[in-house]
Order: C-alpha cells, then sequence, then structure tokens
C-alpha cells in the first residue's frame, strides 16, 4: 500500500483504486440487456412511477358514451357517468445478485461481466414478460386465477376457433389461418382501434405460421433483421415471438393432450398497464470480509389489466 507525509501525496484514493466501487459499467450493461430482452413490457401502456411515493396508482376507467338525436326546440341529453378506477399495486419487487470473489475476478476472463451483465438483464426482463403475460388470465371475465375464462380460445381441429377449458387442447389442435382471422374478429367486434395491437407467441406457434404456405411472403418476412423478437406481420397486426410465453396447461394436468400448452396473446396496447417505480439499476458494494464485489441489480413495478374486453389468449400446443 502506496504512503506519503502531508503536503505529499503518494495513497491517494481515486477512481482507480475505487474502481470496484464505482457501478456505471455494470449499470449501463444490465439496462441494456434488459431492454433488448423484454418483449410483452414494451407492448403494453406503460406508466413511470420513477421517484413518485406511494404503493398504488389510481386510474380512472370511464365507460363509453353516446350520442343523441337533437331535436329542434329540445335541450341536450346529459349522460351521467359513474367514472370507475382501475388500481395497480405496486407489489413487485425482484432482484439478481452475485457475489465475486476478488480471486475469481483476478484470474477470470473480462467477458464473466459481460455474463453476468447479460444474465441479469434476461432474468429481470423475463420477469416483468411474465407478470405481465400472466395478466391473460384476467381477460373477459377472468378473475386471474384461470386461462379458462370468455376470452381465451384454441383452435379445434374440427370446429375452428373454439372457446377453451381445462383437458381440450390435443395433439392435432393446429393453428389455421380461419382461426386468427376468426380472432382478429373479434378484437373487431369489441371495437378495439386497430392500430398498436400485437401478437406475442411462444417459438412452436412460430413454427406453426412459418409452415403456412401463404404466410411466408413479403407480407408477413420482410427481409430485415429481426428486431425485438417482432418476426412480421399478418394481416396488418405484428408477431412477436418470445420463449416468455406461459404454460398454460401442463401435460400431466390434461387428459386430452402429452404435452403442454401454451397461451398466446392478441392485445391493444392498452389492455395491460405496466406501471414502474423503479426502472433496473445496479448496485455494487465491496464486502470485505468476504474479500469480494456483491453485485445487486433489482427492479420495484405493478402489472394490471386496464382493457379485459380488448386482448384475446389463443392457447397453443408447445
Amino acid at each position: 500500500m502506496a504512503t506519503s507525509v502531508y503536503p505529499a501525496q503518494g495513497g491517494v484514493v481515486n477512481t482507480t483504486t475505487l474502481a470496484t466501487f464505482i457501478p456505471e459499467i455494470w449499470s449501463n450493461e444490465v439496462r441494456a440487456a434488459y431492454e433488448q430482452r423484454l418483449v410483452m413490457a414494451g407492448l403494453v401502456k406503460n406508466m413511470s412511477m420513477v421517484g413518485k411515493k406511494g404503493d398504488t396508482v389510481h386510474i380512472p376507467a370511464p365507460a363509453r358514451g353516446s350520442v343523441t338525436a337533437k331535436t329542434s326546440g329540445n335541450a341536450v341529453t346529459i349522460q351521467a357517468d359513474t367514472t370507475s378506477e382501475v388500481q395497480i399495486a405496486i407489489d413487485k419487487h425482484f432482484e439478481y445478485s452475485r457475489l465475486i470473489e476478488d480471486i475469481a475476478e483476478m484470474q477470470a476472463l473480462a467477458s464473466q461481466r459481460a455474463f453476468y451483465t447479460d444474465d441479469a438483464g434476461y432474468a429481470l426482463s423475463r420477469q416483468i414478460d411474465l407478470d405481465v403475460m400472466n395478466l391473460g388470465k384476467s381477460l373477459g371475465d377472468g378473475d386471474g386465477s384461470s386461462w379458462a375464462n370468455s376470452a381465451a380460445f384454441y383452435c379445434d381441429a374440427s370446429t375452428g376457433l373454439t372457446s377453451y377449458s381445462a383437458d381440450t387442447v390435443a395433439p392435432g389442435d393446429a393453428f389455421s389461418d380461419q382461426s386468427f382471422r376468426d380472432l382478429i374478429q373479434r378484437q373487431d367486434d369489441a371495437d378495439v382501434p386497430y392500430d398498436n395491437r400485437a401478437f406475442v407467441i411462444p417459438p412452436s406457434l412460430k413454427n406453426a405460421i412459418m409452415g403456412i404456405d401463404r404466410y411466408v411472403s413479403s407480407d408477413f418476412v420482410s427481409g430485415r433483421a429481426v428486431e425485438n423478437a417482432k418476426i412480421g406481420e399478418l394481416y396488418g397486426i405484428p408477431i412477436y415471438v418470445t420463449s416468455n410465453c406461459v404454460v398454460a396447461e401442463a401435460a400431466a394436468d390434461n387428459s386430452a393432450n402429452t404435452g403442454d400448452v401454451k397461451a398466446a396473446l392478441l392485445f391493444h396496447k392498452d389492455t395491460f398497464i405496466l406501471a414502474m417505480q423503479q426502472n433496473v439499476r445496479t448496485q455494487t458494494q465491496y464486502k470485505q470480509e468476504w474479500l469480494s464485489n456483491l453485485v445487486t441489480a433489482d427492479t420495484v413495478y405493478g402489472v394490471k389489466t386496464y382493457r379485459p374486453d380488448s386482448g384475446f389468449a389463443l392457447i397453443v400446443n408447445a
């Protein structure tokens, strides 16, 4: 350890000697990996609660109004409305931590940090995507406990688009163009805006889609590099593929199938809300008692279904 006698400066503590206490590189790399991995979070309504106090967000949810014919000599018709609200509990706090010993940091390649930052970003983004995906249980008349609700369907090999319930999806129930168009019509019938729609699917459904001749064209595959999981568009609706689509029914629980089934979601941006109270942050602390660096990345947020009538789940073979 360098020493000196004041006023000489031979043992200064500077940005080099305190490098392990400066987390900027870790923070930037974790945040970059996190943003790159997100799929669902970028497609839903985002509300920033960063820097604000409180554990619940109250969002007005007014009902649609109607028009009335105006007749000469009569006053206008006043519409009564008691605005309801949607409450979002900011109750999710997830962290990712690694304790890196000095000797390991000395001897390991610099790429170890790249692995940990990428892994932290992936783990945190995956958790957020899973929480948003699971909001599909609250679509239609769902109460959040089951995928079997009025907004959940599957592609029955005999009857086409059919309401989903337990023990219904069989191995032969394959995705079809007709079923997808019927699902889109349900969104149209619900008067869902045509813009800001998205269809998020598991890899198995991507495989099925790519096997339909009419979809493998310049209308679907642009030839450009895949960006944030977007693989193309069908009937003007962007298609995103992610392995974060959740298992709606495990093989062990489905008497009609020997494999898992997963939920794909067709929704509008306002269908779900993600409220972030703390964006991904990374902190580094040197633990002298362990001769190690403790690196922790964490985030705080809440999720909620905002427009349950504007989204639908399509349960498919995984």
